[in-house]
């Protein structure tokens, strides 16, 4: 017989190979040992997944355990949902354990809802403390929002009644969840706005305060046809006045400050009216002042004119003393007149 001789090079090479098959038999078994557990979970529900679903999960940084045990619940519930829809969700940023648990509740309840739709409502109140768990739980059992917020700082809204009394109100506000619409819809504070707005309206068209007390579901209606819950991400099943009162008299209280305000304008004119008389008496004085200095000048000249009569021979003795009686008597008149009467 002829030995047959192996030569180092096929020698290493089958080394090579038993190596390489070792390693891949090793790398198998620890993906088996890895997600067996899992795959094996899914199975037994019914919700089976690929191991290669689960190692491409692992590889892309997925939690695959997170998105096996939400499947499970899902089919466990009745929903078919797929674990690429599950993985794009949760890439997406979205939160897939309460968008499944949103569709369970709407199932449940009848309420028409898909997963994309589910998803939708996920990521738009991301970043913020809603969550589509508590929208379709809203849409379920109805919330009560207070009108006006008490977080604002204020508890009433005030309105004034055509005969001028001022009405305080506070109304509780029922609404649904509108799934339809929770996207891009309108949010609590619109409603809250709307219907402010509305109890004013209808306060402020009664003719009397008395109306708004003996009928405050009147107010309700009104508000009601408005349609206040238009572009919103919810539906208002009721609004309901929870406390009205009379806060005042503020017609009177304009009255009053309306007639102050008159009375200062008036008072401003009637100053403007006293300084112009001030100011005619002051320039009448000033003009009898200077009348009175044209008279001392003109009689200043009289004794000149008489000395000049006398030169020219105009004016004798006899003229000139009868002249000093006619003075002389008009100062005792004057005398007469200024002495006081006893």
């Amino acid at each position: 017989m002829i030995a047959q001789v192996t030569s180092p090079a096929e020698s290493n090479l089958g080394v090579i190979v038993a190596v390489v098959a070792i390693v891949v038999v090793v790398v198998i078994f620890a993906i088996i040992a890895k997600f067996f557990k899992t795959w094996l979970r899914a199975r037994l529900a019914k919700a089976p997944v690929s191991m290669s679903n689960m190692l491409g999960m692992w590889l892309r940084k997925v939690p695959y355990s997170l998105v096996v045990d939400t499947r499970i619940t899902a089919v466990k519930a009745g929903l078919e949902v797929s674990t690429d829809k599950l993985e794009a969700h949760y890439l997406a940023g979205g939160d897939i354990e309460d968008c499944v648990l949103a569709l369970i509740a709407a199932e449940k309840a009848g309420i028409p809802l898909t997963f994309d739709r589910a998803c939708a409502i996920d990521l738009a109140v991301k970043g913020t403390s809603k969550t589509v768990l508590e929208a379709v739980r809203t849409s379920i059992n109805p919330r009560v929002i207070d009108c006006p917020n008490p977080n604002a700082g204020q508890t009433r809204l005030t309105a004034v009644a055509r005969d001028g009394i001022a009405v305080a109100v506070r109304a509780r506000v029922t609404v649904r969840t509108n799934l339809e619409r929770f996207v891009g819809g309108a949010t609590e504070e619109t409603i809250v706005a709307r219907v402010g707005e509305g109890i004013v309206s209808a306060v402020g068209s009664a003719m009397s305060y008395k109306d708004v007390l003996e009928r405050p579901e009147g107010i309700s209606d009104k508000v009601l046809e408005k349609g206040v819950d238009a572009s919103t991400a919810f539906t208002v099943l009721s609004i309901d006045i929870a406390d009205v009162d009379v806060a005042g008299n503020v017609g009177a209280r304009l009255q009053a400050e309306q007639a102050e305000a008159d009375k200062q304008i008036a008072q401003a004119k009637a100053e403007v009216r006293r300084a112009a008389a001030v100011a005619t008496e002051q320039e009448m004085s000033a003009r009898t002042q200077e009348m009175r200095a044209k008279v001392v000048e003109a009689e200043s000249e009289i004794p000149m004119a008489i000395a000049e009569a006398f030169r020219n021979g105009n004016l004798g003795v006899i003229d000139y003393a009868r002249y000093q009686n006619v003075v002389a008597d008009t100062k005792m008149r004057e005398n007469i007149a200024q002495a006081p009467q006893v």
